[in-house]
């Protein structure tokens, strides 16, 4: 099933969407502001965010497309998923750096390791994670900025399985590379150290990690996977939820690793941005009460 738009990165705030979109922007290259969307009077009782706030802005930071969502206090951020930064000079990296340490906190110090002459993990003012790395864009396909996906706890162990499902799911996907543990290592010989893979044209990172982190997957970073059909929602949709997996309200499930999606029509963000409050307000009334999206229903509601 081939899906052409890329996933978009969906990052859950509680009301600081627009103030990080206007951050991460101004420090990225190639980078831009799109849509923006407010709360309004329909599903009060459920969202509970004041009519006219902000509730969504799309923002593009070096052609990878993000979507600020503010929910609430629900969901914090961790470093479970994390983005990989490229920069291509010393100075690159270190401006980078920079920006993102202050009110951030350091988790490992911009440094030259094993795999890095320059290298550094941190998590910025607003609870995102990210590696920063002196390197040549051609390792990560051309793709400056790369999400990577730490699977810790009970998921540890489980991440070329992970990828292996993912791969399996999505067209135009493969994988690139797995570096595992040897005989030795700290974490148990065979398992992730690190992999790189493709799903549905778009980079990934994968790693297993076995030390004691008090942290796992869960709603604050979710993939939008943007559906033209119901066969496509569905299709996804049951794919993602075999096995384990979890289904919850508004589109959302999480695989059976935890990690965390949304199955969306492309249709439901144009009716959502419709200049008629009317309609716009039946849609949200309608998705509000749904799991899977029934494609049908929210064309109905909004004629």
């Amino acid at each position: 099933m081939v899906n052409q738009q890329r996933f978009t990165h969906c990052l859950w705030y509680d009301d600081q969407a627009e103030e990080a979109a206007k951050f991460y922007t101004s420090i990225f290259p190639n980078s831009s502001i799109g849509d923006l969307t407010r709360y309004g009077a329909a599903g009060y009782e459920t969202h509970k965010r004041p009519e006219g706030s902000v509730m969504t802005v799309e923002f593009n930071i070096s052609n990878l497309q993000f979507l600020g969502l503010n929910g609430g206090p629900i969901f914090k951020r961790n470093p479970s998923i994390s983005y990989f930064v490229v920069c291509e000079s010393a100075e690159e990296t270190a401006a980078l750096w920079q920006k993102l340490a202050e009110g951030g906190m350091i988790m490992m110090s911009l440094d030259k390791y094993d795999w890095s002459e320059n290298y550094g993990f941190l998590t910025d003012k607003y609870g995102l994670s990210w590696q920063i790395s002196q390197g040549k864009l051609s390792d990560t396909n051309g793709q400056k900025i790369t999400p990577s996906l730490l699977f810790v706890g009970e998921q540890a162990g489980r991440a070329e399985e992970a990828l292996n499902l993912y791969t399996s799911i999505f067209d135009d996907s493969a994988i690139r590379g797995i570096l595992k543990n040897g005989p030795g290592a700290q974490d148990p010989e065979g398992t992730v150290m690190h992999a790189q893979f493709n799903i549905a044209g778009q980079e990934f990172m994968a790693m297993d990690s076995f030390a004691a982190h008090k942290f796992a997957f869960n709603e604050a970073i979710s993939f939008v996977i943007p559906c033209r059909s119901q066969e496509e929602i569905d299709y996804y949709w049951n794919k993602l939820t075999a096995n384990g997996g979890e289904e919850s309200m508004c589109g959302w499930l999480k695989d059976k690793f935890g990690v965390s999606w949304q199955v969306e029509p492309v249709q439901l963000g144009q009716m959502l941005k419709s200049k008629d409050k009317a309609k716009a307000a039946r849609v949200t009334n309608a998705f509000l009460r749904m799991r899977k999206f029934d494609l049908k229903k929210l064309e109905a509601a909004f004629e």
